[in-house]
């Protein structure tokens, strides 16, 4: 996995932009505030509700072209 749940919200939009539609697309709209500098991908999901566990598979699945050349 590229992305981990550890990893800030702000840091994986700012390092891969692609995952904002997958954000929505789960209903987490926060990357834009200013805590998704600090609060992390699970914390986020879970305070909103959010499978963690989908919402990780569908981010790792919009950067590919990155797991495969990070490996």
């Amino acid at each position: 996995m590229v992305i981990t749940k550890d990893m800030p919200i702000g840091q994986v939009v700012q390092k891969y932009p692609k995952t904002v539609e997958v954000f929505l697309r789960h209903g987490l709209m926060c990357f834009g505030c200013a805590i998704a500098q600090f609060e992390n991908v699970e914390q986020g999901a879970m305070a909103h509700g959010i499978d963690v566990e989908a919402l990780m598979k569908d981010l790792n699945a919009a950067v590919p072209e990155v797991a495969g050349s990070e490996q």
